[in-house]
């Protein structure tokens, strides 16, 4: 018996949402580390200061697991308190919807740090997202054969590339983000198509406009866009009712949403970040460079490495059929422009304003980069090619996408060499002797990298060094040293922090779970310093050193080992911000 088509569409889309949550909970499993903003997440929505460093006893202080958990987690005492929610959002540089998600999540798992809550609340999320992202392109194929299908295949591939499993594992508001955008775009194709009274329609737009305004700012970017767009059709269109309506909407949303958190105005126009992000849309020099660089991280994220191989293809196909003069299609398709134009224009904003060059300031709009490439793959075959070879070359492209980081990292490994990636360090390693084995290793000429402030080379040599095609925030490369401070948890452990470098929520993680840390902040690392912190302490099985960055490591772990009258060093890992070491 046939499945009515509706039921065969709810199939459809049942399948893509299991698949997808089959592979982030497995993604999930195997995270096992956490970015310093996963951190100021889990912090800014159960925390009472925005960081656990402004406590007057944090520094020079020991301290046990329980007190750096207490940042991650949500205690006993403090269920039903979402107060550090919006206090912490109005000093730090967001909006506070995401956080008051999380914070009710967190809520599910009480006096202990868990990933699981963060990352269930994103995996909900990522449901409805692919739910809209599939209406999208529907909206798109509707006038093609087996739409349904093909909308589903593109939604699924879609969210699979290594932007997506990323986006869920990421414990930020940037999923919120991705679905705010996909509910906006979807809501305004519905309007290109509404006749008569819309007053439904713009309400839930104008609900979309305030969620997404209180939950990353840039959504601002996408939505003014958009709005600008609709603005001049209905100019052009004379349909000044129907103009008049929509500004309001937009403007009774924007009302609501500074009613709501005003210190939104502080943070766009005067705090450090808002005044960062126009300072560098009004640089040019800055502008190529920022374009340049989020060009390969689109590539190798929201394309799994396929990026220039598509273009090519697209470019191939044009030229053919220029020369050999196929007649072009008249057929329009009134949705693309108002999908198409604003993910360009955010992207390209996103990139030239974001603070850092990093995959998250643009993973809300990379599952529509990836479908408007196919899309217009789609389009140029239309004419060409039988639409059976067309559906065929469709497929291809998309297993392609799926296998290609199983190609790009045993390519990776041929051109860093697999040897060195495996390499144990010498004793005393740091951040600069790593680089600088890696200058003398590494079969690839330097200089191809551009020595510009916003990415050392230093940075992009350690990145390779580790580098594997995969979601970078799962933290596979942790996975051995978060085992070992875990199985060796008794030993005390030792921060030589330089203040001048100070990122330590980046490692707060194997804090909360070291039974006895002790922070000390600029000392002066002599033996009568060392001996003084580690007076009464059973040193017998050793003792764990961290040093971050800009710091003299071989100096200071050999003071260490003196002082205590050890004997063995032990260089165990690089960390994000700085290198650890066993002295025993």
């Amino acid at each position: 018996m046939k499945l009515k088509p509706i039921k065969k569409e709810i199939l459809l889309i049942l399948i893509i949402l299991i698949i997808q949550t089959l592979v982030f909970v497995i993604a999930g499993i195997n995270k096992c580390y956490i970015h310093i903003d996963e951190a100021y997440s889990l912090g800014l929505a159960s925390y009472n200061k925005l960081n656990i460093q402004q406590n007057e006893d944090f520094y020079n202080t020991w301290h046990n697991k329980e007190y750096y958990e207490d940042y991650l987690s949500v205690n006993q005492n403090e269920v039903g308190n979402y107060k550090p929610v919006y206090e912490n959002q109005k000093n730090d540089v967001h909006p506070p919807l995401y956080y008051l998600l999380l914070r009710i999540a967190m809520g599910l798992h009480i006096g202990s740090y868990s990933k699981w809550p963060g990352l269930i609340l994103n995996i909900i999320i990522y449901i409805f997202i692919s739910i809209f992202m599939y209406l999208i392109i529907k909206k798109l194929l509707q006038k093609d054969k087996k739409c349904e299908i093909k909308s589903a295949i593109l939604t699924l591939v879609g969210s699979l590339t290594i932007a997506s499993i990323n986006n869920a594992m990421y414990i930020r508001m940037y999923a919120l983000a991705t679905l705010n955008i996909l509910i906006t775009t979807y809501l305004h194709l519905k309007l290109l198509d509404f006749e008569g009274k819309n007053y439904k329609l713009l309400i839930l737009i104008g609900i979309c406009a305030l969620i997404g305004s209180l939950t990353h700012y840039y959504y601002l970017y996408y939505l003014g866009i958009l709005f600008i767009m609709f603005v001049i059709k209905y100019i052009k269109e004379k349909k000044y009712s129907e103009l008049t309506k929509y500004i309001v909407t937009i403007f009774l949303a924007a009302t609501a949403s500074l009613i709501i958190f005003p210190y939104s105005i502080q943070h766009i126009f005067f705090g450090y970040r808002g005044q960062g992000a126009l300072s560098n849309l009004i640089n040019i020099s800055k502008i190529l460079i920022h374009i340049a660089i989020y060009m390969l991280i689109i590539d190798a994220y929201a394309f799994n490495n396929t990026l220039f191989i598509i273009l090519l293809f697209i470019l191939g196909i044009a030229i053919y059929k220029k020369s050999k003069k196929y007649k072009k299609v008249n057929e329009k398709n009134e949705y693309i422009k108002y999908i198409a134009i604003p993910t360009l224009c955010y992207t390209i904003l996103a990139a030239i304003s974001s603070p850092w060059l990093e995959l998250r300031y643009i993973m809300p709009v990379c599952s529509l980069l990836f479908v408007l490439a196919l899309y217009l793959i789609m389009k140029l075959l239309n004419n060409l090619v039988k639409e059976k070879t067309a559906n065929i070359i469709l497929i291809s492209i998309c297993i392609l996408v799926i296998v290609m980081p199983f190609i790009s990292n045993k390519v990776i490994n041929m051109v860093i060499g697999k040897d060195f990636k495996n390499e144990q360090e010498s004793s005393y390693s740091s951040k600069a002797e790593i680089v600088q084995k890696l200058k003398n290793e590494i079969n690839i000429p330097i200089n191809i990298f551009p020595k510009i402030q916003e990415v050392p080379i230093d940075n992009i040599l350690l990145f390779l060094k580790n580098f594997k095609l995969e979601p970078e925030v799962i933290y596979s490369n942790k996975k051995d040293i978060t085992e070992f401070i875990k199985n060796n948890a008794n030993l005390p452990a030792i921060y030589l922090l330089n203040s001048s470098n100070d990122r330590f929520l980046d490692e707060i993680l194997l804090f909360a779970t070291l039974n006895q840390s002790y922070i000390a902040k600029d000392i002066n690392c002599n033996e009568e310093n060392i001996k003084s912190i580690m007076l009464n302490k059973d040193i017998s099985s050793g003792i764990l050193v961290f040093i971050n960055d800009v710091q003299e490591n071989e100096k200071l772990v050999n003071t260490i080992k003196q002082a205590l009258k050890l004997e063995n060093v032990t260089y165990l890992k690089r960390l994000n911000m700085c290198d650890v070491y066993l002295i025993n």
